[in-house]
């Protein structure tokens, strides 16, 4: 078997093309855009290159195969956050072959060491963590838009080359058409009526303003996570950029206290559902199947991120912004699921949240760790 660095467009053609083979048999699998992919590793595209670095490989078999890939990363603003140094490895693809697996994970870490690191987690992205993140472990159903996933023998792998978890990754499904709890619906209808509190959405014409809010949100309110690192804002405006072909505007929330920023709540259409079956390309073809599925409308949503400031945890925000939401989805009869995904086992007060909803769970991903 043979490791080659991604050079050129032939090796990260090959890069990309690996998953027709680990997955020509699962039914499940959605593939990513290949644009997305492709704009991790693009230095004008990640602003995650201004404080890192990455690289990638494929692997290839005795007859010249491509059997696996893997990248690894570090991100400065983190590494050294930890006991140890830590860099990142993601987008892990290999073939059911132990020696292989292995393979790519050693040529991972020696790269991670000859760069200061002692450790790395995986699978990981380059990126924030909402895209690509997490090992797939439970629920191997279909996948919504960003979301990892891989066969279950890849957790074999992982843990038999020493990675251990580090925290769990829980993904919960709602059911859209089904009513609120009654003390749910109660407390939100109570907060949304309560003086000086107001609710708006996301509008394209003023989204400097509600970039700002969002980010002035974000970082109070995760601000006491353990190795928490503020989000920027050109970071924001590129997670925005990236979602404006499948937004809508009435499905990301904002709460108010009498003027202040203080809750928020970003949900997108599932893009999956939108390309699957163009295995990875948006040529002419494909784009005139986007437009359509996006006018026609999928069945599912996903929650990519929530938040609110410190001070107004206790405050029962979350649940208003849920009705606000709950308002504009049910008339258009469109919608079936929404996938909250994904709130670390660490963060007791969103699994809270997702629980008095009334979602049931849909998906565990692992956020794992290897110590060289």
């Amino acid at each position: 078997m043979t490791i080659i660095p991604v050079s050129d467009t032939k090796t990260a053609r090959k890069f990309l093309d690996v998953t027709d083979l680990i997955y020509q048999d699962d039914h499940n699998w959605i593939r990513p855009l290949d644009q997305d992919i492709e704009g991790v590793f693009d230095v004008n595209k990640n602003p995650f290159f201004k404080h890192g670095r990455c690289t990638r490989w494929v692997l290839n078999n005795d007859q010249g195969v491509t059997i696996g890939r893997v990248a690894a990363f570090i991100n400065e603003k983190k590494a050294y956050q930890y006991e140890q140094p830590t860099g990142g490895m993601g987008y892990f693809e290999c073939n059911n072959d132990q020696t292989a697996a292995f393979l790519l994970f050693d040529t991972a870490k020696e790269w991670l060491q000859q760069n200061g690191m002692t450790a790395m987690d995986g699978p990981i992205n380059f990126g924030e963590n909402d895209s690509f993140w997490g090992l797939l472990v439970e629920g191997f159903t279909p996948p919504s838009f960003g979301m990892n996933y891989n066969p279950d023998y890849y957790y074999n792998f992982f843990q038999t080359y020493g990675f251990k978890k580090e925290y769990e990754q829980i993904t919960n499904h709602l059911a859209v058409r089904n009513p609120f709890p009654e003390r749910f619906t109660k407390i939100a209808n109570w907060v949304a009526n309560k003086p000086g509190y107001t609710f708006e959405h996301f509008s394209k014409k003023n989204a400097q303003k509600y970039v700002a809010d969002l980010m002035e949100i974000y970082n109070d309110g995760w601000k006491g996570f353990e190795n928490f690192v503020p989000i920027k804002k050109e970071t924001l405006e590129e997670s925005f950029k990236k979602m404006e072909a499948i937004m809508d505007e009435k499905l990301i929330w904002f709460a108010y206290i009498n003027g202040e920023p203080a809750s928020f709540v970003v949900i997108i259409p599932d893009a999956n559902q939108m390309i699957k079956g163009f295995n990875g390309k948006l040529g002419l073809l494909e784009k005139l199947k986007f437009v359509y599925r996006r006018w026609v409308g999928v069945s599912r949503m996903r929650a990519i991120v929530m938040g609110t400031k410190s001070a107004y945890q206790k405050h029962g925000l979350e649940s208003a912004l849920f009705i606000k939401l709950k308002e504009y989805v049910l008339p258009l009869d469109q919608y079936d699921e929404l996938e909250l995904s994904w709130v670390g086992d660490f963060n007791d007060k969103m699994l809270s949240i997702h629980h008095a909803t009334g979602a049931t769970f849909g998906k565990r991903h692992l956020t794992m760790r290897k110590i060289f």
